[in-house]
């Protein structure tokens, strides 16, 4: 096989096995998604019915309303925080493939720099993933969230 196809291959793979994390991730963080989107939401909106009352002033129902918004608001800010954090993490662990795979290109053949590009990247996505569960736990728990 001539080295541009294996090395085609071998970003393929690398591709597949980044898309699992995001695929993975989305999977079992959905619950803590729907967990604001839905739960949350509805308390919020319950809550912000109740400001509206004749006798209160125009000033109060917003305060009142504003202040049935900060438990979402804190929510997904902690929620889009952890992620960041995650993602960030992703990323720097794949710079430092892309590093090494750049040294090791000038002194090995493409093939052996390919697969231990391929290597670094399996051993980062699969480290993320068994990260995962962790996450998860700290956001279920920031949010108050049973199973």
């Amino acid at each position: 096989m001539d080295q541009t196809a294996e090395e085609k291959k071998v970003r393929e793979r690398i591709k597949k096995k980044v898309k699992e994390v995001s695929s993975v991730s989305q999977s079992l963080l959905s619950p803590i998604q729907d967990h604001i989107n839905f739960t949350l939401q509805k308390a919020y909106f319950k809550c912000a019915y109740e400001c509206f009352d004749r006798s209160r002033t125009h000033a109060e129902i917003s305060r009142c309303a504003e202040s049935c918004s900060v438990p979402i608001t804190n929510a997904q800010n902690h929620f889009d925080n952890e992620m960041s954090v995650f993602q960030e993490r992703l990323n720097r662990s794949l710079v430092v493939c892309q590093d090494k795979f750049e040294a090791v290109k000038l002194q090995k053949t493409k093939n052996e720099a390919m697969n231990n590009l391929e290597q670094c990247v399996n051993q980062t996505v699969d480290d993320a993933l068994k990260s995962l569960p962790n996450l998860i736990a700290r956001m279920k728990k920031a949010l108050s969230i049973t199973d």
